[in-house]
């Protein structure tokens, strides 16, 4: 079977917990038996991860050109994957003039407009967010959409009335550590410090660093006076890279490639997350390394199905303070933090339960795919008027582009 994927950006896997959530899409359709092409219409970067070391095709594709009309008739995919809301809503009306047949998937990787929402505190809230319309319309469109977040999911089924047939909720899907694995883990007491994680190009990273540099990390100094906190990350801008002060034990570390042997060798993780939507990359990352943090409601949203937390969720700067010094100085507490990272991602992220089921969702999807869409009513008048519009503004940049 072949397979499109139409990326937003080119997946940078060591940099993002997107790029992550990418990497493992295609190694789920790799193992299904899939043949894989992926395209974007963005420019790579040195942290682009190199597709074809796994047999995936890549090509460039070219915003508001008929060439990939062209490209689409000779691939024939049976399925293309829109890489959140924009790619859909910038190929989409393509892939259903030309192949009508095949199956549209939208990956949203979080719900943007509930993102950009909590960011700008738009005061009428995410219903009221000009984004919100045009997400909600793409997830209408698609034959499915997948949805990194229970939270999420719950969201538009109850707030936008989206039915439960057209989402799925699917969230990282990871490989658990071994006990082989897990007794190389280093100890409490072979560990030692303090880490944050935070790719420089996400507001809500930005946002995290700032507050630990002006309102956490001073009070943490003064409970624990040789501490350091290592900020990690890469695209750190200036104003960031420039918050580097060694001797206030707040060192910016930038990128680095083994992520994993840093959080390994931490204490704790701290991420200060006060908007934001989805999951977090960091905090599996950490569970996955052995490695309790400390964060917020947003920051654990939809990531532990109510199970134990693997350190602690605070709701405001004193008490996330007080929770980060009780587990940095409290070996048992942090042994039972340790303990639960485990439990959620061996319960939540298992790799080969979601495999499983998304496989067994797309095979649905393929026998029963006219009933399907013709039960959504909303998404068949929304391809028909809405896409119009998007339809032709494309063809007229296309023309006028040509002249």
């Amino acid at each position: 079977m072949n397979i499109l994927i139409i990326g937003h950006v080119w997946p940078e896997p060591s940099t993002t917990a997107a790029g992550k959530r990418m990497l493992q899409l295609v190694d789920a359709f790799l193992d299904f038996g899939y043949k894989i092409t992926f395209g974007s219409t963005s420019s790579k970067t040195e942290f682009s991860y190199n597709f074809l070391s796994k047999g995936v095709d890549c090509v460039e594709l070219q915003l508001n050109n008929s060439s990939f009309d062209e490209f689409l008739m000779e691939l024939h995919p049976e399925i293309v994957v829109f890489d959140r809301f924009m790619t859909e809503e910038q190929f989409g009306w393509r892939v259903s003039d030309i192949l009508p047949n095949t199956l549209r998937i939208l990956n949203t990787e979080d719900l943007h407009s509930l993102r950009k929402s909590r960011e700008e505190k738009n005061l009428g809230g995410w219903k009221q967010h000009p984004m919100t319309l045009r997400e909600l319309a793409s997830i209408f469109r698609s034959d499915l959409t997948l949805m990194i977040s229970m939270v999420e999911v719950e969201l538009l089924v109850k707030e936008a009335a989206v039915p439960e047939s057209l989402l799925m909720h699917l969230p990282f899907m990871l490989d658990i550590p071994t006990e082989d694995e897990i007794k190389k883990w280093p100890s409490y007491k072979d560990r030692t410090d303090f880490v944050c994680i935070g790719n420089g190009k996400h507001a809500p990273n930005i946002h995290a660093i700032k507050t630990l540099k002006q309102e956490i990390w001073p009070l943490i100094r003064n409970e624990i006076p040789d501490a350091k906190l290592k900020i990690i990350g890469a695209y750190l801008p200036q104003q960031v890279l420039e918050m580097h002060k060694p001797k206030e034990g707040f060192e910016i570390m930038g990128w680095i490639l083994n992520l994993d042997q840093v959080l390994q060798n931490a204490r704790l993780l701290l991420a200060p997350i006060e908007f934001g939507a989805g999951i977090k990359g960091k905090l599996t990352d950490a569970m996955c390394n052995g490695t309790p943090n400390i964060t917020t409601a947003i920051g654990a949203e939809g990531m532990y199905d109510d199970m134990p937390w693997s350190g602690a969720i605070s709701h405001n700067w004193e008490e996330f303070v007080h929770n980060a010094v009780r587990l940095y100085q409290n070996e048992m507490v942090w042994k039972e933090a340790q303990a639960n990272g485990f439990n959620i991602v061996s319960r939540v992220y298992s790799k080969d339960k979601h495999r499983t089921a998304l496989k067994e969702r797309i095979k649905e999807l393929h026998t029963s795919l006219t009933t399907f869409r013709n039960d959504n009513i909303i998404g068949r008048m929304l391809l028909q008027q809405g896409l119009a519009a998007t339809k032709y503004m494309g063809k007229w940049i296309e023309e006028k582009n040509r002249n």
